[in-house]
């Protein structure tokens, strides 16, 4: 379903924004969290907390999130997974700050009381542009996109129903967007599946260069649907063409077998012979050879006539 090279692009050029105001900053670090992280407690009950990610970009960018808004140097490491998945993931720590608690709780992940908050904590999301801040999160942490030369499929995958249920209903406060939520094991989805809908998507959360690539492979996929649409509909056409004048030529010859052509009217031995002699003319082409010429619907009527005929000869 996800192919990982458009699903990448898209993730480097969101990376790549930077939103000027505190606050969207903080809802887009904020839904990064919410996907990509982790809260562990030590031993002493003290508590940590780090965001994990396969994408370089996305790294960098939490590190910058957490030091302009919360002053915390993260801790960057790098692990390898096993040999047969040879994914790299890179591990943001907020451990050694000592801010885990207010950290937590600015991002709407734990109250105070250490409570775990299982949606989207609406202070983060009051205004648009922080909405929107906070989709592009949503989708650096735990989006994926088909590419478009395949099925058309985009996907939020959230950990728990009420984040679910939080996504898709701040996705479809949007106009045109029309979400849908569905389980898959242990995950919730959020996903657009019409093409339309997610070029709106990808417009809503700043990827304007992957949406024209996208763009541009629909029309080139619309194209190509087009072109076989139209071969098929000729091939169709051409053996509708082959078969009825293959009827005609046999309703021609039994017809001279048993009464002879010189039995027809003029017009229709004409057109008789005309056809005995081209059997592959169209009916265009077998009007202008008649004398006078005739038009396609006369010689249908007579090529018809010619059939009525032999069909009832075929039961004498």
């Amino acid at each position: 379903m996800d192919n990982p090279s458009f699903s990448a692009g898209v993730k480097a050029e969101l990376a790549r924004i930077y939103p000027e105001k505190a606050c969207c900053r903080l809802a887009e670090l904020a839904a990064i969290a919410r996907l990509d992280g982790t809260v562990t407690i030590g031993r002493d009950e003290g508590l940590g907390f780090y965001i994990a990610t396969e994408y370089s970009a996305v790294a960098r960018k939490v590190y910058r999130l957490l030091k302009d808004q919360f002053s915390i140097e993260g801790e960057l490491t790098v692990k390898r997974q096993n040999r047969l998945k040879r994914r790299t993931l890179y591990h943001i720590s907020a451990a050694s700050s000592g801010k885990t608690p207010e950290l937590l709780a600015a991002l709407g992940i734990m109250t105070s009381g250490r409570q775990i908050l299982p949606g989207i904590k609406k202070e983060l999301i009051k205004t648009k542009c922080c909405r929107r801040s906070y989709l592009r999160g949503a989708f650096l942490g735990g989006g994926s996109v088909s590419s478009p030369d395949s099925d058309y499929h985009l996907e939020l995958t959230a950990g728990n129903e009420k984040l679910g249920e939080d996504l898709a209903a701040l996705t479809n406060r949007f106009t045109g967007l029309n979400a849908k939520l569905s389980r898959r094991k242990q995950s919730w989805l959020v996903y657009l599946k019409e093409s339309d809908q997610i070029a709106d998507f990808l417009a809503l959360i700043g990827a304007h260069g992957s949406l024209l690539e996208f763009e541009n492979a629909r029309v080139l996929k619309g194209m190509k649907n087009q072109v076989n649409r139209l071969v098929n509909c000729e091939t169709a056409n051409l053996e509708k063409t082959v078969n009825a004048a293959f009827r005609q030529v046999n309703g021609i010859r039994l017809i001279d077998e048993r009464i002879g052509l010189d039995t027809l009217n003029p017009s229709l031995a004409q057109i008789a012979r005309l056809r005995l002699d081209n059997p592959e003319a169209t009916l265009k082409e077998l009007g202008e050879l008649m004398r006078p010429p005739v038009g396609k619907s006369g010689v249908n009527h007579r090529l018809r006539k010619i059939e009525e005929i032999a069909e009832k000869l075929k039961g004498c």
